[in-house]
């Protein structure tokens, strides 16, 4: 795969870094992380569920943050014999730590999260603020009578 050098780009525009960051991440793969696996899905018209498979985690030995447009959550196993003192003579349940990153569009925030039955639910939701959302404006019919009466003034 061919890698897109944006940086003639970066020279001459201004505001679009992020924007640029972000193909750029895009195109390099993430090391071909799989673990553990994911959804994502669309539950609304202005709200997301990322489902991650984290059977074996428990909540507190998962981490979730969210800073500015970027999420991350984090899982490392407290206890690696399986609490009962014996020793593992196969270990088939992956049980390793894990890191995955997700890019959140603007306006998008974290709502909740839930572990249920080792699926990790995290609900999102995008709000965007009253000042950017589009806004109707009426249109004022002027008749042309007073269309007149202003100039007959002014004439006068």
């Amino acid at each position: 795969m061919r890698h897109v050098d944006f940086s003639p780009l970066y020279r001459s525009t201004v505001g679009f870094d992020r924007l640029f960051t972000m193909l750029d991440s895009l195109s390099t793969p993430e090391g071909a992380q799989t673990y553990p696996p994911y959804n994502i899905e669309r539950t609304g018209e202005n709200a997301y569920r990322i489902t991650m498979a984290v059977a074996g985690f428990a909540e507190d030995e998962i981490e979730i943050e969210a800073h500015r447009n970027q999420l991350t959550i984090k899982g490392q196993k407290l206890d690696e014999n399986g609490g009962n003192g014996g020793e593992v003579l196969y270990r088939g349940i992956a049980s390793r730590a894990f890191e995955r990153r997700f890019q959140l569009a603007d306006f998008v925030e974290v709502t909740g999260a839930s572990l249920k039955n080792g699926l990790l639910h995290i609900d999102l939701k995008r709000e965007i603020p009253e000042g950017m959302k589009p806004r109707k404006i009426a249109v004022e019919v002027v008749s042309s009578d007073k269309a007149k009466a202003i100039e007959t003034k002014a004439a006068e």
